[in-house]
């Protein structure tokens, strides 16, 4: 099992790399399309929709990427309309904030999003930023290290949490959801997030000023991440499963990777087109 999975995780990190890295934009973008639906092909089952529902869901799915893409890009993946782009991601966000009070009331809270078409539209609301969030950023000035970089945060609060939850953790996070994060652990990844980002504040000379709303902007993203990971592991808990699919070997679904992503690349985006971040790379 470990074998199959480290191999699993060495092939999407040459995938993601390559991807990220050698395609131009129209390219990277269509690649990302085909991720999401995949994703939206997972989120339908966690709304508990049969199989032929499944491809309707992803047939809407696929139109309001189309309707996105063309409100925000009128096609043109590097020239976003950074108004526009700003309106949807604001959405992202609020319902971000909604959902980690979801989250902490579960199971009182399914009556409000139980129902199985109230998954399927909030499953629109989580893919569909996700996917703007990173066609936005990796059309940035050197937005290929961007994405990569809002991957670093994820990483660095999922394992700071893990060591630290693991070390001291006593105080449960959202027992009803997962009840192996503590608050010690939460806070624990924020540290790591904050360290991460004072390291890359001295290491791109930025002003105290910049340094401040940067690393205030790097622990709300990681926050937004962790909430990403518990309103999945919600989701998955009401729907009597363990993972989104069996499509990763060893590593569950794509929702499964992305959950926390999903959740941070809206946030760090809306904060990347208010900030002049981008010069300093």
């Amino acid at each position: 099992m470990l074998k199959q999975r480290i191999i699993t995780a060495l092939v999407l990190v040459a995938l993601f790399l390559g991807a990220l890295f050698l395609l131009p934009i129209q390219w990277f973008t269509l690649a990302t399309v085909a991720v999401i639906l995949l994703g939206g092909w997972e989120w339908a089952n966690l709304s508990n929709l049969n199989r032929a529902l499944r491809f309707v869901f992803l047939a809407v799915l696929g139109g309001v990427l189309i309707g996105t893409a063309q409100y925000v890009f009128s096609m043109d993946f590097a020239s976003p309309d950074a108004d526009r782009a700003r309106q949807v991601l604001a959405v992202a966000c609020g319902w971000w904030a909604l959902a980690f009070l979801w989250v902490q009331s579960y199971p009182a809270s399914a009556m409000l999003w139980g129902n199985r078409w109230a998954r399927g539209l909030i499953g629109l609301v989580v893919l569909v930023p996700a996917w703007l969030s990173v066609v936005i950023l990796r059309g940035q000035e050197h937005g290929a290290w961007l994405v990569l970089f809002v991957v670093a945060v994820v990483v660095f609060a999922d394992v700071g949490a893990y060591f630290v939850g693991r070390r001291f953790g006593k105080h449960k996070l959202a027992r009803e959801v997962s009840p192996g994060k503590s608050w010690e652990g939460f806070f624990g990844g924020l540290g790591a997030c904050l360290v991460l980002a004072l390291a890359v504040s001295l290491l791109l000379g930025l002003p105290l000023k910049n340094t401040v709303l940067f690393s205030f902007g790097i622990l709300v993203t990681a926050l937004a991440s962790v909430i990403g990971d518990l309103v999945e592991s919600m989701f998955k808990r009401h729907r009597g499963i363990k993972d989104s699919s069996r499509m990763l070997p060893g590593h569950g679904g794509i929702l499964d990777r992305l959950d926390s992503l999903s959740a941070a690349l809206p946030v760090f985006t809306m904060a990347a087109l208010a900030s002049e971040l981008p010069k300093y790379l």
